[in-house]
């Protein structure tokens, strides 16, 4: 698995579904694929990769409020 895998994870979304995520507090997104279950912490929806967190600015924070949209579903 490459460092650079634009990936994350969600509870329920089926797995290759492809989401536009963008950072909430400076409008950067990037387009992620799911292949993961999770995030299992109260109050969170996704877990990116840290190459995609880092595409929008959310790696020195941890975490971020974003808006996500499904741009491909399997």
């Amino acid at each position: 698995m490459s460092s650079r895998n634009l990936t994350a994870a969600h509870r329920s979304l089926a797995f290759g579904t492809r989401l536009r995520v963008t950072n909430k507090h400076n409008g950067r997104s990037v387009v992620v694929r799911i292949n993961d279950r999770g995030p299992f912490i109260r109050g969170r929806v996704l877990d990116l990769s840290r190459a995609a967190a880092q595409d929008i600015g959310m790696v020195a924070s941890g975490t971020a409020k974003v808006c996500y949209e499904v741009v491909a579903s399997k």
